[in-house]
């Protein structure tokens, strides 16, 4: 197994938010489970690499790329191979002027991600996010257009 560390569980997320499958494979088992935390249409469990990836590039595409993850801490279990790190989140959804506050349009949350390890690579993730950041995340992926009607997502 490849030494768990602090700078493993970074590179595995730069592997993930590139888009590309093969690598994030380095990093993430291809049977990996992920829960996404909320009540929208992106919550609960992606069930293998493929489908997390699509996740993260679906993101992406409602983001119109401006979909950031900065993580502000991670600790690190190499004994039993569990990793947890403390993140904020930013998006704005690609669709609206940029000095938007409809929180529709913008994401600001701070959350977590326990990460379970095996070989090298992640095999199982659940996220959580802080306080009100539940709501803006449910918002966000609901978005609405000034007359009140549902966007596509």
């Amino acid at each position: 197994m490849s030494e768990l560390t602090a700078a493993r569980v970074y590179e595995a997320y730069d592997a993930l938010m590139s888009g590309d499958l093969a690598k994030a494979e380095q990093y993430w088992d291809p049977a990996v489970r992920f829960l996404t935390p909320g009540h929208h249409p992106y919550a609960g469990w992606h069930e293998g690499l493929e489908a997390f990836v699509a996740f993260i590039n679906k993101v992406h595409e409602v983001s119109g790329g401006t979909f950031t993850m900065d993580p502000v801490t991670v600790l690190v279990n190499d004994v039993d191979g569990y990793s947890v790190d403390v993140n904020r989140t930013y998006a704005t959804r690609g669709h609206a002027s940029s000095d938007s506050t409809s929180p529709f349009d913008r994401l600001e949350i701070e959350g977590l991600h326990l990460l379970k390890w095996e070989n090298g690579r992640v095999v199982e993730g659940r996220g959580a996010i802080f306080g009100d950041g539940s709501t803006a995340f449910n918002m966000w992926w609901s978005p609405v257009n000034p007359d009140g009607t549902r966007t596509v997502v």
